[in-house]
């Protein structure tokens, strides 16, 4: 369990899914940029495109760990733990 409350937690899961759109849109607008352009231009659109996918695989498990999280303590406090 976390020292963050329940709501604390659900803010932070809420965050990580924004930071998540705006790295899979991040990503988007690279895939389409790495499609003009020179060779080195495009491969480096790839590589930024690459670290933007990883970046929101990241915010989804943190926002997923979060949501569990939250969902425990819910589930606890319900239970009188």
């Amino acid at each position: 369990m976390s020292d963050k409350n329940i709501l604390e937690n659900l803010a932070d899961a809420a965050a990580a899914k924004i930071n998540e759109g705006v790295d899979r849109a991040s990503a988007a607008g690279h895939n389409v940029a790495s499609k003009e352009g020179s060779l080195l231009d495009n491969a480096s659109d790839k590589l930024h495109e690459g670290a933007d996918r990883v970046s929101a695989e990241v915010n989804n498990t943190q926002a997923r760990s979060s949501f569990e999280e939250a969902k425990d303590q819910i589930s606890d406090a319900l239970k009188g733990k």
